[in-house]
């Protein structure tokens, strides 16, 4: 836990502006509607008069890149695999704020990644870790694994000074990077990133990229999972950030309705982009698989009352043609 000042990163707005007008934010319109919020932390709640940023550790236990050497499973993203973050982070926050309030009487807002709050820098500035050249917050004492909460306060609290850089001349997570989303070091392309395009965008992924998605079909740990600094990472206390299932059949998860869907993947945070979106990000999956046993699965979809799943289907099973 670490407390930083509303106004303490004056840069942001600019550096946000920079991103929306180069469109890297890609379809994500709510990052532009609510961007003078985001970018000025002191607007959001002016009374505020300190901010304390939290970690929550959700380390993996295993290894999760071992999944994409099985053409056959789905790669979903560690912070996926259990509980919803949300719900579990923000009861914390909750808890610790109500102490606050009783304690000082003073007033708090709770945020945890569902309001304009650019909780990264926010964090950097608090002194959690640093942004690090894949624009993701890391830490020597937490690596790469953790979910972040804001706490906003009208107390002041002794501001923590910020962290500073750590990466030195490592390059793992650029070079790692499947579909080449970041521009340069601390810049990334949401465009490009897999964690958007399986998650935030809507319809059809261009042609050149869905080829470079692999078997993932929520999220993206590569960037992540190769950051050095993950040796000093500590172990997650919280187990229901587990317990489902990490590598999932492709042929299993195609086959779901949209009751099955919800049923399968009630409290999780997969649950929010609904049953066609997770099935097109499937179907590129398996036509990426190089399994013609799946193209069987893809057909049964060509015609799905989804375009975007049509599309997808009808694309895999191209890919899986021996003819094509």
């Amino acid at each position: 836990m670490r407390v930083m000042r509303p106004g303490a990163v004056p840069e942001l707005t600019g550096r946000l502006q920079d991103f929306l007008d180069q469109g890297r934010h890609g379809q994500m319109a709510w990052m532009e509607a609510r961007s003078h919020w985001r970018g000025d932390p002191s607007a959001l709640w002016p009374e505020a008069r300190s901010v304390i940023m939290l970690a929550e550790l959700y380390t993996p236990d295993h290894d999760p890149l071992a999944v994409l050497d099985r053409p056959d499973k789905a790669a979903i993203s560690v912070y996926a695999q259990g509980r919803d973050y949300h719900d579990l982070v923000k009861k914390r926050l909750k808890r610790l704020g109500r102490w606050l309030v009783a304690d000082t009487g003073c007033e708090i807002k709770v945020f945890v990644d569902t309001a304009p709050v650019m909780e990264k820098p926010l964090a950097q500035a608090a002194g959690l870790g640093w942004q690090g050249k894949h624009t993701n917050l890391l830490a020597r004492d937490l690596g790469s694994w953790f979910f972040l909460g804001a706490i906003f306060t009208t107390l002041d609290l002794p501001a923590d000074d910020p962290e500073a850089e750590h990466c030195g001349s490592c390059r793992a997570c650029l070079d790692v990077c499947p579909t080449d989303a970041f521009p340069a070091p601390f810049q990334l392309d949401a465009r490009r990133c897999i964690s958007y395009l399986t998650i935030e965008h809507h319809g059809p992924v261009d042609l050149e990229l869905r080829a470079k998605m692999g078997n993932r079909i929520y999220g993206c740990d590569d960037c992540l999972a190769v950051c050095p600094w993950n040796k000093f990472a500590q172990g997650a206390t919280e187990m229901r950030y587990r317990g489902g299932d990490p590598a999932p059949d492709l042929a299993d998860l195609a086959g779901l309705d949209d009751a099955a869907f919800r049923a399968r993947f009630s409290g999780s945070p997969i649950k929010r982009i609904g049953r066609d979106r997770l099935v097109r990000n499937v179907l590129y999956a398996i036509g990426n698989s190089g399994l013609a046993r799946l193209r069987p699965v893809a057909q049964g979809l060509a015609h799905d009352p989804d375009p975007a799943v049509a599309d997808a289907a009808r694309w895999a099973a191209i890919r899986l043609d021996p003819a094509s």
